[in-house]
């Protein structure tokens, strides 16, 4: 491949987390976008990297916060940070803004969330947060909530009614049904439901490694078969032995391109383009992270505290093109690889994101 392809990372961060602040909030259960260090490694990285745009993850995940309005908290913040860095940062609210943050140079930022607790019992705030430029949330973390079972909640009772109510209103204000980390319940019954195409933004295949966060062929197929998205991350779930690799990811891709067809498949990384430079301080306080998330209910099965969480040899400002390298060694053409990193992604935001915001 000649020239770098769009890329578009449909779950990732933005931060350097070799920074002090950062590195202290992720050792913790509660880390906000008010603790991220957006500086100028983080942004000449990304750039670096070839990064058209990113889903960042914002609002209310997990712990004691008040939901609703640390929610509207960090939307405020995140639009500070996107107004304080506008050379290299675009708000993005449609695809034409995904098309110009590729001809600006700049990175693309798409508001997504992790968890819709935020909207309490009143699915009326769907709208609030599409108005304020959300547009990505996902269902629900690895716990159950009241709109429907995690990954990790042993019920597997699917969506509830409050729950159908809020994929409705996602529906109605064009927003992405995200079933990343949902249960497989829930995941069908939404993707079923939905008047419009839904994803799994970031997520592994359960026929290679039979772990609660990964997906089956069965809902990988009817995610796709609605016009979906699935994007594929480097996480550690994607092999038994909590050490994956590279290898483990074009695994995966392969996969689910197989199972999805080549137009619904990407990459949803679940992490930074920065990488962390002392791999042994990070490795000693990672036992107590993993800890904490096993303590507070909203750990994953596979979670260790040997465990990265990222793949070693897929990260920094080349992991996107060690991706390509390793998808043209697979036999891989420049146009599917072009649909993995990016075009997919831009289709199926088509797809769903009203034309104007």
């Amino acid at each position: 491949m000649t020239s770098t392809p769009m890329i578009i990372n449909a779950l990732g961060q933005l931060d350097n987390p070799n920074a002090p602040r950062s590195a202290e909030a992720a050792a913790q259960l509660n880390q906000s976008s008010d603790q991220l260090t957006i500086d100028a490694r983080t942004l000449a990285d990304a750039r670096a990297s070839g990064l058209t745009a990113v889903n960042i993850t914002l609002g209310y995940t997990m712990g004691e916060l008040p939901p609703y309005e640390h929610t509207l908290h960090e939307i405020e913040v995140w639009d500070g940070i996107v107004r304080d860095h506008a050379a290299d940062l675009l708000k993005v609210r449609t695809v034409a803004d995904l098309h110009r943050a590729r001809e600006e140079r700049r990175v693309g930022v798409i508001y997504g969330f992790q968890n819709a607790v935020a909207v309490g019992e009143d699915v009326g705030r769907v709208a609030t947060f599409a108005e304020l430029g959300v547009r990505v949330v996902q269902l629900t973390y690895n716990q159950a909530n009241h709109l429907g079972d995690g990954s990790m909640a042993p019920a597997n009772r699917g969506l509830s009614e409050f729950g159908r109510s809020v994929v409705e209103a996602l529906n109605a204000h064009d927003l992405m049904v995200d079933l990343s980390h949902s249960g497989e319940r829930t995941c069908l019954e939404a993707a079923a439901l939905s008047r419009t195409p839904v994803s799994i933004n970031h997520t592994g295949c359960r026929a290679l490694a039979d772990l609660p966060r990964n997906k089956t062929d069965e809902e990988l197929r009817l995610v796709a078969s609605r016009g979906g998205f699935v994007g594929i991350y480097f996480m550690p779930f994607l092999s038994l032995s909590g050490h994956a690799t590279a290898a483990d990811v074009v695994e995966h891709i392969d996969h689910a391109v197989n199972v999805c067809g080549e137009d619904h498949v990407g990459i949803g990384t679940d992490g930074p383009v920065t990488s962390i430079d002392d791999l042994d301080a990070y490795r000693a306080d990672l036992a107590e992270h993993v800890a904490l998330r096993a303590a507070a209910g909203v750990g994953a099965a596979g979670e260790r505290a040997d465990t990265l969480p990222f793949v070693l040899d897929l990260r920094g400002v080349d992991q996107f093109r060690e991706l390509i390298r390793l998808l043209e060694r697979r036999g891989y053409r420049s146009e599917r690889i072009e649909k993995i990193l990016g075009r997919n992604f831009l289709d199926y935001a088509d797809r769903v994101w009203a034309k104007t915001a």
